[in-house]
């Protein structure tokens, strides 16, 4: 019997800050578009058990791409990229959401990001309220110091090793070890890009003085923190949350940092709830 996923792939060029990019991504279903990031350092395979899941994808166009420099995102193939290290930064990494949103022409998406794509779902809604639904940041807060560190990438160590092996204890012992194990190898893939991701996530992001600027109302914020994340704990969160006008914070049971791949069903329980309250303030908007 074969057995083909729904899922397809595609890739997409767009152009930011100078640098054209060809973007990878996945998606499966019809609806509002709901674009989802992964963690840093990883890919969009994190978002597979979502992108099959009819019960979401009958009523959302669930699009998981992959960042520039992750899986199958190549750096920008105009520019000799390997002169200069790999920092991302704030501002280049919401124009290049803003820019792959822009080339799929998409309405009213809903975005959707995990650990450094949850802090930037916070970015997302502070400089472009406009072009978002909703932001659902997964795993994070407004500061998340002290990881921009050289040794991810140590000449001495297994950069690969070192980088997966960083992620295992940020799981939840209650997710399948079946789950845990996959989402450390993800990380075994990804070693090269990682250190310059925790550059925005450790560095460059800090909304510490501008959560107020963010209108939830404007675009609903409903944040998703599972209470095994010691990176950014429940806590963070709801800090975080409470700082920003009309925004929600739930704190996931049993489940660690990095929610969809190493328990969906568990994290599909609250994302339901992240997504019945967004779609719930759409409707009194129109209303």
């Amino acid at each position: 019997m074969v057995r083909i996923s729904p899922v397809a792939g595609h890739y997409v060029t767009i152009d930011v800050q100078g640098g054209e990019y060809k973007v990878f991504f996945l998606e499966h279903g019809a609806g509002r578009p709901l674009v989802c990031q992964h963690t840093a350092g990883c890919h969009n395979h994190q978002w597979r058990d979502l992108l099959e899941d009819e019960e979401i994808t009958d009523h959302y166009r669930v699009i998981a791409y992959d960042l520039a420099r992750h899986g199958k995102s190549d750096p920008p193939h105009n520019k000799e990229w390997w002169k200069e290290e790999y920092r991302l930064t704030a501002d280049f990494y919401t124009e290049f959401i803003v820019a792959f949103c822009d080339a799929l022409e998409l309405d009213d998406p809903i975005f959707m990001g995990s650990s450094f794509g949850g802090n930037v779902a916070l970015q997302l809604a502070l400089r472009y309220p406009e072009r978002f639904a909703g932001v659902i940041p997964v795993e994070a807060a407004d500061y998340s110091p002290g990881f921009f560190l050289d040794w991810w990438q140590h000449p001495q160590a297994n950069a690969a090793q070192v980088c997966a092996s960083g992620v295992w204890d940020l799981m939840a012992p209650q997710s399948p070890e079946r789950d845990r194990r996959l989402t450390w190898f993800y990380y075994t893939q990804g070693s090269e890009a990682f250190k310059g991701d925790l550059y925005f996530y450790s560095v460059d992001h800090d909304l510490r003085d501008r959560l107020g600027e963010i209108d939830g109302e404007r675009c609903p914020v409903v944040m998703l923190t599972g209470d095994y994340d010691y990176l950014t704990t429940p806590e963070d969160g709801r800090r975080t949350a409470s700082q920003i006008k009309g925004a929600e914070f739930i704190e996931m049971k049993d489940i660690g940092h990095f929610p969809m791949s190493e328990n969906y069903p568990v994290f599909k329980q609250y994302l339901e709830q992240a997504l019945q309250k967004i779609e719930a303030r759409l409707e009194t908007r129109v209303a």
